[in-house]
Formats: C-alpha cells, sequence, structure tokens
C-alpha cells in the first residue's frame, strides 16, 4: 500500500476553496470585460442610430427651408422675403392661396411657423402682422432643431453676398397683384410704397449643437 510522507499528503479529485475562489475571481473578471464590451457596442450603435436620425431629420428641414424659398410669391401687399436678425418671413405659394411662413431661432429652439392659405389681401395683412408677434408656442409652430445658438442671413445681389437686413435696389410693385386689390370690406386697397427687389439667392449660416452648417439657395425667376 502506497503511504504518503508528512509533507506529501494526497489530495483528493476535488478543488481546494482557494482554487474555486481563485477561478470565481477570474470568472468575474472575464464576465466584468464581457458586459462593458457588450455595453460599449449597443452605446455605439445607439450613438449611430441617434446620428443618422439627426441627419435624416436635418436634411428633411433643409429640403423644406428650400421649397419655402424657391415657392416665393410676390403679392405687392406685404414683402415677400424679409430678415430681422431673428425671424426670416415670406409670402409663399399654396393650395388655395397664399401663405405666410416664418423660420425662426429663439431660446436655442430653430422654428418654423406657416399661417393658412389666404385669398384677402387683408387676410394677408393680418397674418404678416402675426408672423412679427410669435412667442415660439402659436398654433402652426414647429419645432425643427435643438440646440440652435445663432444664425445669420445673407442675400446676394449682383453675384455679391451682404447682410440679409442690408438695404436692397428699390422697386415698385408688381401689377397686378395675385390677389384681391381691396380688402374684406370692399375699401380700395391702399397703394403700395416702392420696397426692396428680391434677391437672386439667400445663403443661411446656422449654428446646430456647436457646428455651424451653411446652405446656399437660388431663387431664380420664381420668386420674381
Amino acid at each position: 500500500m502506497n503511504r504518503t510522507g508528512q509533507g506529501g499528503r494526497r489530495r483528493g479529485g476535488g478543488f481546494t476553496l482557494i482554487e474555486v475562489l481563485v477561478a470565481l475571481v477570474i470568472m468575474a473578471i472575464l464576465a466584468t470585460m464581457a458586459w462593458q464590451g457588450l455595453d460599449g457596442i449597443l452605446r455605439a450603435r445607439e450613438g449611430s442610430r441617434a446620428s443618422i436620425d439627426r441627419t435624416v431629420r436635418l436634411a428633411t428641414v433643409l429640403t423644406q427651408w428650400e421649397q419655402d424659398l424657391q415657392g416665393l410669391y410676390d403679392t405687392a401687399v406685404v414683402p415677400p422675403l424679409s430678415f430681422d436678425g431673428q425671424t426670416l418671413r415670406l409670402t409663399r405659394r399654396a393650395d388655395g392661396g397664399v401663405m405666410v411662413v416664418a423660420w425662426s431661432v429663439r431660446g436655442g429652439l430653430w422654428q418654423r411657423w406657416t399661417g393658412p392659405a389666404l385669398v384677402r389681401t387683408g387676410d394677408l395683412q393680418q397674418s404678416w402682422l402675426q408672423s412679427q408677434q410669435l412667442q415660439g408656442t402659436e398654433a402652426g409652430e414647429l419645432t425643427l432643431s435643438e440646440g440652435a445658438t445663432a444664425w445669420q442671413v445673407y442675400f446676394n445681389r449682383g453675384g455679391q453676398w451682404s447682410n440679409a437686413q442690408s438695404t436692397g435696389d428699390l422697386v415698385s410693385p408688381a401689377l397686378p397683384p395675385p390677389i384681391p386689390a381691396s380688402g374684406a370690406e370692399g375699401q380700395p386697397a391702399a397703394v403700395t410704397p416702392l420696397r426692396e427687389a428680391l434677391p437672386e439667392g439667400v445663403r443661411l449660416v446656422i449654428t446646430l449643437g456647436g457646428q455651424t452648417l451653411t446652405r446656399d439657395i437660388a431663387l431664380g425667376p420664381a420668386g420674381s
């Protein structure tokens, strides 16, 4: 029969407590590393998806911006296009008439407001006045993007870009106007004074999420 010495007692087929603890620690470390790796993958995927969503949304917003500008319609009743540093207002064709559209940046939000399609001079003038009193919570107001910290609009006249708030060339109002020249009460409309000519193009410069975006739109003959 085999014997063992005092320092050589034979162990059984199991593991000692220390070996089990070491194994558990290693498994815990591996599990933690695996979870961190999986969490990183999930976060990266969510970040990529959010980035794609933002890109698609921004592309949609810019498409709407372009459509509004290329749909400009000069009624000779209110300014067809103006920018006051905070809000860009314009009149454009719409199903059933002409509408006032206002793009603005306020409180970190890039917003777009649309009035109803109108066919009466007085109603159009009232809608234009309403667009000058917007607070950002009115019906028809849509938030397009958050994180908008600043924006500027430039007009192209004669091949040169200038601040949209600069004075442009004055022209006589187009005749005849495309909507009735009398108000809802049937009174003759006031004579429209000289006003600025429409620019040949519009440049948008806006900061969204710390990044500056620039977009140029040619108006062409459709805006005249």
